[in-house]
């Protein structure tokens, strides 16, 4: 394999980065960028790793640049901030070619375009493994406008973005090719169980995050919030530690993908596992329950997702969630170091 060098690559890539947003002043191919932010900014780093996070077996270098862009600026959807400026490093293998290089870029500069994100600049270095490490940047009018994992009061309600368990549904589907869905689901816009599991698969690989809603449910007045990246359990557990609350999660109410309960049942699992998959990227806030009918209108109209009430935050410790019939789930969920 004939590789160009770091300079040359660099220039490659700057050739193929959207055009700037009003904050950035100047932009990748200086020494550091620029940016006249104003107002109060938050600050989010995430990284990803072959092996641990993706797969280049089972991801293309555009899916790849799309997911790790798209994790970082989750973090920025749970603050209730408008996305700013990313900045990324990229740990290059050395199978992993130029072109290849350049389409991971145009998957994360595609999202990128999507969510008004400036990629402000980052740098290049060779790793045994590829892996990705992306600060985000996003932006409020004032500090107090970000919502915290630690606002949650006892008498709010818990609410949760969009649907869950597709992403988890998703991997099962791109690790074992003989898992399907059949028959497919009835009532669906999606004809075929082709359709369900490509879904499904796009939902792990190409998630969205949720800025618009977050937005929404600031300006509604969420008190907390947290995205779904572990598992509701287990992010539910982060968010009631910090808010020093007791959060009771009603299971039955907690709206999970169709196709993602077919393909449980079809493999023989209680679809209750889809609860700590993880990946979804949806939203978990509390509010108050006065302002709940608010919050599901601005969610919808900003973000085009359903909010769903799925709970509420109790005087006391930790996660309760309850299955119908009686009894408690685990509150389960995903350690990357475990």
């Amino acid at each position: 394999m004939v590789r160009m060098g770091e300079f040359e690559l660099l220039a490659r890539i700057r050739e193929r980065l959207p055009a700037s947003g009003p904050r950035m002043h100047l932009g990748s191919g200086d020494d550091a960028a620029v940016t006249v932010p104003g107002g109060a900014t938050a600050t989010s780093v995430d990284a990803l790793v072959d092996g641990v996070h993706f797969r280049r077996d089972l991801a293309s270098p555009a899916q790849i640049g799309h997911k790790a862009l798209a994790t970082a600026l989750s973090d920025l959807a749970a603050m209730g901030a408008e996305a700013g400026e990313a900045y990324v490093v990229l740990g290059i293998p050395p199978d992993f070619g130029e072109e290849e290089c350049l389409e991971l870029l145009d998957g994360m500069a595609a999202l990128a375009g999507q969510t008004g994100t400036d990629l402000a600049g980052g740098d290049l270095t060779r790793s045994e493994q590829l892996f990705l490490a992306i600060t985000v940047v996003g932006h409020a009018p004032a500090p107090d406008t970000f919502v915290t994992r630690g606002g949650a009061q006892p008498g709010d309600v818990l609410v949760l973005t969009g649907e869950i368990g597709a992403a988890a549904a998703g991997l099962d589907l791109l690790q074992d090719a003989d898992c399907s869905i059949d028959p497919p689901i009835e009532g669906s816009i999606h004809h075929s169980a082709a359709d369900w599991g490509g879904a499904l698969r796009k939902r792990q690989l190409e998630p969205t995050p949720r800025l618009e809603a977050g937005r929404a449910l600031a300006l509604a007045g969420a008190t907390a919030m947290i995205d779904l990246s572990d598992g509701l359990g287990a992010d539910a557990r982060h968010l009631a530690q910090a808010s020093g609350v007791k959060l009771e999660i009603e299971a039955a109410a907690v709206p999970l993908a169709p196709a993602a309960v077919a393909l449980s049942r079809a493999t023989d699992r209680d679809p209750w596992w889809l609860l700590g998959g993880g990946e979804d990227y949806e939203l978990l806030a509390s509010i108050a329950p006065a302002r709940l009918e608010r919050a599901s209108e601005a969610v919808f109209n900003e973000g085009a997702v359903p909010l769903t009430k799925v709970g509420e935050v109790k005087s006391g410790a930790g996660v309760e969630i309850r299955p119908p019939g009686g009894g408690l789930l685990e509150p389960g969920g995903f350690d990357q170091l475990a």
